[in-house]
């Protein structure tokens, strides 16, 4: 089967599967750094035993089940293998490989792997990260409504550079939100293709306002969310930095089974070292992306 190349999360991608999301690249002579094609893994799966969960580590391996879509395995951080459903819809095998796979296959990598989104200020990166639903794509949109580059969104790959400092890498030039966000930002939900089928999620693609270069990492907000009317911005100090970090690193529950403990806390406090964090609490009762945004903003420009 054709392989086509693609550049994403900075590796060069060699792969069976289209992708209409990422950046396609035509040097034939390219090293290649991750392969991704398809085979049958259904009696792999099933020779792993019983399976309590939908994803299981073997020798550092790492499968995942993933209903109505197919099974995958990310090997080695060079190779991803899948072996669709019957009937499974392609656009839902791309979610998962662009994110359960890619997760897994950048902690094999030993690159970070934050859920959430990253955008350019000023020539630095400023990641916001929280758990699903915290309004993390809304507010990064909200900033490139502004004129602010993206530099990666849902998978955040954090690394270091030749000078030991860490820097984001771009991913790839979408977006993810949903409908009710959509309304907010005053766009057309119309205007997108939905994730998948029976989803009210949206990919939003990114052109002209996306990163292709890799950005050293100046910030983190954290965003939670609260039933309270007022929105509130406040440091992260000390030692609750480092469960901050912990607490979303995308599919974190793979960092033991990898044994990738003691590189997380190594990473995690070179990142602590290098960059400010902060917890923004905004109220769940408005959207308030656009008043964030002028707040953090306020708060960069002041050197917090």
């Amino acid at each position: 089967m054709k392989k086509t190349i693609y550049t994403a999360f900075g590796l060069n991608i060699s792969s069976e599967y289209l992708f209409p999301e990422l950046t396609q690249t035509y040097c034939e002579d390219r090293e290649i750094d991750v392969t991704i094609e398809t085979g049958d893994l259904t009696e792999y799966w099933d020779s792993l035993g019983p399976q309590q969960d939908y994803y299981t580590v073997d020798n550092g391996n790492i499968a995942f089940n993933m209903p109505g879509a197919a099974i995958f395995l990310v090997k080695q951080g060079n190779n991803i293998i899948i072996s669709p459903f019957e009937g499974s819809d392609e656009r839902m095998i791309r979610v998962y490989l662009l994110g359960s796979c890619m997760g897994a296959l950048l902690l094999q990598r030993k690159i970070l792997p934050l859920h959430g989104s990253a955008v350019v200020i000023d020539g630095k990166a400023f990641a916001f990260i929280g758990h699903s639903g915290a309004g993390k794509s809304t507010l990064a949109a909200a900033m490139r409504g502004i004129g602010l580059p993206l530099l990666t969104d849902d998978v955040i790959p954090v690394t270091l550079n030749e000078q030991n400092i860490p820097i984001i890498i771009p991913a790839y030039p979408q977006q993810k939100l949903w409908k009710k966000s959509i309304d907010a930002l005053g766009l057309n939900a119309l205007s997108y293709s939905p994730l998948y089928q029976e989803v009210d999620k949206y990919a939003i693609p990114v052109t002209g306002q996306f990163s292709q270069e890799a950005v050293p990492l100046a910030g983190i907000f954290e965003i939670t969310v609260s039933r309270n009317d007022m929105t509130e911005i406040r440091p992260v100090l000390g030692l609750h930095r480092f469960p901050v970090l912990f607490n979303h690193t995308y599919r974190n529950f793979l960092v033991p089974l990898l044994n990738l403990e003691d590189w997380h806390f190594k990473m995690s406090a070179l990142i602590i070292s290098k960059a400010s964090f902060m917890t923004i609490t905004r109220s769940n009762a408005a959207f308030t992306a656009d008043h964030l945004t002028a707040q953090i903003l306020n708060l960069i420009q002041k050197g917090a």
